[in-house]
């Protein structure tokens, strides 16, 4: 019996110091049943390292032309590129697979479904520590908005950017445009900037067909760290995020219970 569509290739190549394609697939097979309810009906961008994290990269937007055609996709206008762009949709773990077969060591996700693309279904709040700063400073700002959420009524949810930052996330009903769940995140900003002025939230993210890295998506630096949902308890008593890697992970529980239960946006910062 076919246990997948996918025909690996070079399984024994090196894409991080000491790490495997076939270990990156591998990595893939185990979080997918955590990872693919994030990916689902939503617009893929890959980062693809044919030659690993050493080597050249590249983001590629359009699927390949030799995908699959089991791959679903997704065509649209871009106005910013002038051209018709056929996304992939990561809806199955197949896909998931072929992907990590193209070595690409990072999957990015649009904030809205391709059914309703206008309309986003996350907020994304983008926590970037300056130079000089790190995630020390990152995960104070985290905290100091969660509370600041709360106090609005919102839930919210957090991971690690897989880097030195962490993004804070918010569900929510696809009724507002991008513009909204910007000015509103800018409006956040402004208090945060008050707190932290080395620690820069990036608004401009919630825009039609920005991306960000997928929860549970592996980063490409060394040491394969991946962008991990926290439980906001964890993030209080304080975590490393180097320990947060291809292979402590696929052991962890999801503890984003409830993310895809949306809300509404109606309210103004600081009210």
């Amino acid at each position: 019996m076919e246990l997948t569509k996918v025909k690996f290739t070079n399984l024994s190549k090196e894409l991080f110091p000491g790490i495997t394609k076939a270990k990156v697939i591998e990595y893939y097979i185990k979080v997918a049943p955590k990872m693919l309810p994030y990916l689902r009906k939503r617009a893929v961008v890959m980062h693809r390292f044919p030659d690993g994290i050493a080597g050249k990269s590249f983001f590629e937007k359009d699927a390949p032309s030799h995908t699959p055609s089991w791959v679903k996709t997704f065509r649209r206008y871009s106005k910013h590129a002038k051209r018709y762009v056929n996304y992939i949709v990561g809806d199955d773990l197949d896909t998931l697979l072929w992907m990590a077969n193209l070595a690409s060591l990072e999957i990015n996700v649009t904030l809205s479904r391709m059914d309703d693309f206008e309309k986003p279904d996350i907020v994304l709040i983008d926590i970037d520590p300056a130079q000089g700063s790190g995630f020390a400073e990152a995960r104070e700002v985290a905290l100091f908005i969660n509370d600041r959420l709360r106090e609005l009524g919102l839930r919210s949810y957090v991971k690690t950017s897989g880097k030195r930052g962490l993004h804070v996330l918010i569900p929510i009903v696809r009724e507002y445009s991008f513009k909204d769940t910007r000015a509103f995140v800018r409006e956040l900003g402004r208090f945060v900037a008050k707190l932290r002025k080395e620690v820069k939230i990036d608004y401009a993210q919630n825009a039609v067909g920005k991306t960000m890295a997928a929860p549970y998506s592996l980063r490409p630096l060394e040491g394969a760290p991946v962008s991990t949902p926290l439980a906001w308890e964890e993030l209080e008593k304080g975590l490393s995020p180097a320990e947060l890697n291809i292979n402590t992970i696929p052991e962890r529980g999801d503890p984003w219970c409830g993310f895809f239960e949306p809300q509404r946006l109606e309210v103004r910062y600081g009210a």
